[in-house]
């Protein structure tokens, strides 16, 4: 696995897996196949496709280290930068389909929905991490203060659940929900307790 991981073509074909749910979607569109309301269908499909994409950044490292696959640290930044293409499309789709691209409704509309407020604030947060995800980013801030700025995804990753969940709520549909916040919650307690763990030592 880890030759195969360490293989010049695995980044392509990563970033062509990475991609092919957007390109489900556009076909999608293109076809007229996303439903009876495919506008919503687009806005929440981005959304759901952003929180994946956070769980999958945040298992890389401790895959890497269960499963003694080093290399799957070179797919990290590639990753995340799909996290910010991914919230990023959702964004413009909520802005263009559901506001028709008013800067001053959209304003108000962050200011008076509070699940709108927290997912523009995750879309923030993520801003800062998207553009220092290059190398002369990292020896510009220095290692250590690249690492600490980059520690902000675990906040992004709450505020994207908290976002999701208030987005369901008026529903009153939390089993996807209940999925995620599993998944995020095993990934950053196995990273308390690899620190905990490091410190002991």
């Amino acid at each position: 696995m880890q030759k195969l991981l360490l293989h010049p073509a695995a980044k392509p074909v990563v970033f062509i897996l990475c991609l092919l749910p957007f390109a489900w979607l556009f076909y999608g569109a293109l076809a007229n196949q996303l439903g009876a309301n495919p506008a919503e269908a687009l806005i929440r499909a981005t959304g759901d496709w952003t929180l994946r994409f956070v769980c999958i950044v945040l298992a890389v490292t401790p895959l890497r280290t269960l499963a003694g696959l080093p290399a799957l640290a070179r797919f990290r930044r590639m990753l995340g930068l799909f996290v910010y293409f991914y919230v990023l499309v959702h964004l413009l789709s909520y802005s263009w389909f559901d506001m028709g691209f008013d800067v001053a409704d959209i304003a108000k509309d962050i200011a008076k929905r509070p699940f709108i407020l927290v997912g523009f604030s995750a879309f923030v947060l993520l801003t800062p991490l998207a553009a220092t995800s290059f190398n002369a980013a990292i020896k510009a801030l220095g290692a250590r203060r690249w690492q600490q700025l980059h520690k902000l995804v675990y906040v992004i990753a709450g505020l994207g659940l908290l976002h999701f969940f208030w987005m369901r709520a008026g529903k009153n549909n939390f089993t996807e929900v209940f999925v995620y916040a599993a998944i995020i919650a095993v990934l950053l307690g196995w990273r308390v307790a690899h620190f905990l763990r490091k410190k002991r030592l």
